[in-house]
């Protein structure tokens, strides 16, 4: 954890405990203590054990765990239990736009009958919590053994793992959320990083902190060059879109180049986790057209980019005779963008022509040289096929490996 984090958790949990009169304490989700007070009135055997350990013992993180602040949102009370050596305490979620970064807990006297009086107190260190909170947003979350190990169940199941799909099935980010979908953020100049694992850091916290507060994305993994998403499925855009502009600023923030072009690849809706793998393969691979080829925008759906989702099933990159004539004789670069351009344009010679600043005749001149270099007429079924199938497979051959 950075120690100008650190500070300022520290300083805003002394400014607290001035104010409630108590002892506090913050720890992760993993139960490692972050900050204290200094000033610990009520602390009972085992939250000195705590402080003196930093981690919490496991029986004392069940007994907690066993009321709930895994998923409450709010205060929960968590009556004492004198075997374990514990008062009663009340435990105060620390949530970011309904992201979940931490826990401050506050202590009951021995003789405190209830939690009532720390319950009304909490209003007056509102400012207090907020701040706590968006510093550990900031901090190491991403680093957790907690997130790490939630992180690589998610991705092992998207890689096809059977066990750990029926695992991730029990997540409350998944129950009662079919159908999904899976969306593969990607920046294509950080695909080779010189440290992957501060690479995938990046990427997960960027995609959490994307994510936050955006209700239909339910759940997000890091690699080393690309973030996975699992969203409810849609067919509206709007919050991929926003997790989107978020990713970019985030990334940024983290990864220290300035914000880059950032594409979102989504997959077709599925049912059953069995399908997981599928969707995710679909998702990357529309990153990877997107990539490749700019005309498919930044938000791109696997239905849309024709035939590259042929691509990614090619041991080797297809070519053809045609094609190989044309690459040879087109020094200039004078031909093939003319065919590529006609081809997606549905052979509208007047498009190609703006789009090239040039007139229709130079249009039809190099639609001529082609008919001479390769002694057929492209425009014609099975040579357009063939020829436009060989411009996408070029473009696929510079993809973005993921």
């Amino acid at each position: 954890m950075l120690n100008g984090m650190r500070h300022g958790v520290e300083e805003l949990v002394e400014e607290a405990a001035a104010k409630l009169g108590r002892g506090l304490s913050v720890e992760d989700l993993d139960g490692v203590l972050i900050a204290y007070s200094s000033n610990q009135p009520q602390a009972d055997p085992a939250r000195v054990r705590f402080l003196l350990s930093k981690r919490l013992p496991p029986d004392i993180q069940a007994w907690q765990l066993s009321h709930g602040i895994a998923t409450a949102v709010r205060p929960v009370t968590v009556p004492a239990n004198p075997t374990l050596g514990m008062y009663g305490r009340v435990c105060v979620p620390l949530l970011v736009r309904g992201f979940r970064v931490g826990y401050l807990w506050i202590l009951q006297g021995p003789e405190e009958d209830g939690s009532a009086a720390i319950l009304a107190a909490l209003p007056t260190v509102r400012l207090e919590l907020e701040l706590l909170a968006g510093l550990l947003l900031e901090s190491n979350t991403a680093e957790s053994a907690h997130r790490r190990g939630r992180e690589a169940e998610f991705l092992a199941a998207a890689a096809g793992d059977r066990n750990a799909q029926a695992a991730i099935s029990g997540w409350r980010e998944v129950q009662g959320r079919a159908p999904w979908q899976v969306a593969v953020l990607l920046d294509p100049e950080g695909v080779t990083p010189e440290d992957p694992q501060a690479a995938t850091v990046a990427t997960s916290t960027a995609a959490m902190q994307a994510t936050a507060g955006i209700d239909p994305a339910l759940f997000t993994a890091g690699t080393e060059t690309h973030a996975v998403v699992l969203f409810t499925a849609t067919s509206a855009r709007a919050s991929h879109a926003a997790v989107l502009t978020h990713y970019e600023r985030e990334l940024a923030k983290r990864s220290g180049r300035p914000a880059g072009r950032i594409l979102v690849g989504i997959s077709e809706p599925f049912s059953a986790l069995k399908g997981l793998p599928e969707a995710a393969a679909q998702a990357r691979l529309a990153a990877q057209a997107a990539a490749v080829d700019p005309e498919l925008g930044e938000l791109v759906d696997v239905r849309s980019i024709g035939a590259y989702q042929l691509m990614g099933a090619f041991a080797a990159e297809p070519t053809s005779v045609y094609f190989s004539l044309l690459e040879a004789e087109d020094r200039n670069g004078e031909l093939l963008p003319v065919l590529e351009m006609l081809y997606d344009s549905d052979g509208a010679v007047q498009t190609v022509a703006d789009r090239l600043h040039v007139h229709r005749s130079t249009v039809y001149h190099r639609l001529a040289r082609v008919r001479k270099v390769i002694r057929a007429e492209p425009l014609s079924g099975r040579v357009r096929q063939e020829l436009h199938l060989a411009l996408k497979a070029r473009r696929w051959a510079g993809r973005p490996r993921i």
